[in-house]
């Protein structure tokens, strides 16, 4: 086993990616009061497909020769964490505005055990500060009073839970698959497979898929900007940082989320304890990237992936 940490440039792309997932609330937030969740992940969908389908029939041929567990892991990724996730997280949000945010953040827990199981990582000496760190500050983000928070009913409870174990699985399988695929063709298949699962799920649900004209363009940039772009740096970062590292790279969503609504849509200050959360989770992402660029930091312990062969 080779010990590795992420090397500094792929742990800034993971990064940079889940900074741009957190300016979501940029463009969600007129669609998802106006039109069903599951019309909303649809459509994103199709414009995602239609804008990635080029690199599709290469990215179908590599995945030919990669085996049935990558294409088990395709599935899981674009039906489960680029579908499915959404819809189970939006629906749990509309019944309790507490409980989804709470459950969430099992995800770095889910995906740290994910990545020993599956692909043979293990944390250094220094993750396990970094881990501790990562979760006390996505858990003073989430809440403007960190010490007032309960769990109010079963029903949300499993639904946020569930969104947060297929979000965890789509990193840890993402990081399986990255040195495989070039960053479009990954991209591509997660989309396709998110399209099967959104299209399944609108049509359980009996979601109205008619948009107004005026609506499309929004759609169209919540595809382009936190879909497309945020996946394409993603992936880029993934083929390099091993799944423990980037699971915390990704606390800078809940950062970035946090601050689009005061900067930008006009919402409350954060709390003090909220700009405590923002301050210390950067820490985290910048620590993870300094540390990455020192070989002799012992942060992740991972097996070298081995791309499908040509």
């Amino acid at each position: 086993m080779r010990t590795r940490t992420a090397g500094a440039g792929g742990a800034l792309l993971v990064t940079a990616g889940a900074v741009l997932w957190g300016t979501d609330a940029l463009f969600r937030s007129d669609p998802a009061r106006e039109l069903d969740a599951a019309t909303v992940v649809l459509w994103e969908h199709v414009v995602l497909v239609a804008v990635t389908g080029a690199a599709l029939p290469g990215a179908v041929a590599v995945l030919r020769r990669a085996g049935w567990r990558a294409v088990l892991a395709v599935a899981v990724i674009g039906v489960g964490a680029s579908a499915v996730a959404t819809l189970l997280f939006t629906q749990a949000f509309r019944d309790d505005l507490v409980t989804p945010v709470l459950l969430q953040k099992a995800q770095p827990l889910v995906a740290v055990l994910a990545a020993w199981l599956l692909l043979g990582e293990r944390p250094g000496r220094a993750y396990g500060p970094f881990l501790l760190a990562g979760l006390a500050g996505a858990w003073l983000i989430a809440f403007r009073d960190p010490l007032d928070v309960s769990v109010a009913e079963a029903r949300p409870a499993l639904l946020g839970l569930g969104a947060a174990v297929l979000w965890a699985l789509g990193t840890v399988l993402g990081r399986y698959l990255a040195p495989s695929f070039a960053p479009r063709q990954l991209t591509a298949l997660r989309f396709a497979g998110g399209l099967v699962g959104a299209a399944a799920m609108a049509a359980l649900l009996g979601a109205d898929l008619a948009v107004r004209a005026d609506q499309a363009p929004t759609i169209a940039a919540l595809a382009l900007v936190p879909g497309l772009l945020a996946l394409l740096l993603y992936y880029r970062g993934l083929r390099t940082t091993p799944a423990m590292v980037a699971t915390l790279c990704e606390l800078a969503f809940p950062l970035t989320a946090a601050l689009v609504p005061v900067l930008f849509l006009g919402a409350d200050p954060l709390s003090g304890t909220q700009v405590l959360g923002v301050a210390l989770a950067a820490a985290v992402v910048v620590g993870l990237s300094v540390a990455g660029a020192r070989p002799r930091t012992r942060v992740v312990e991972a097996p070298p992936r081995t791309p499908v062969p040509a």
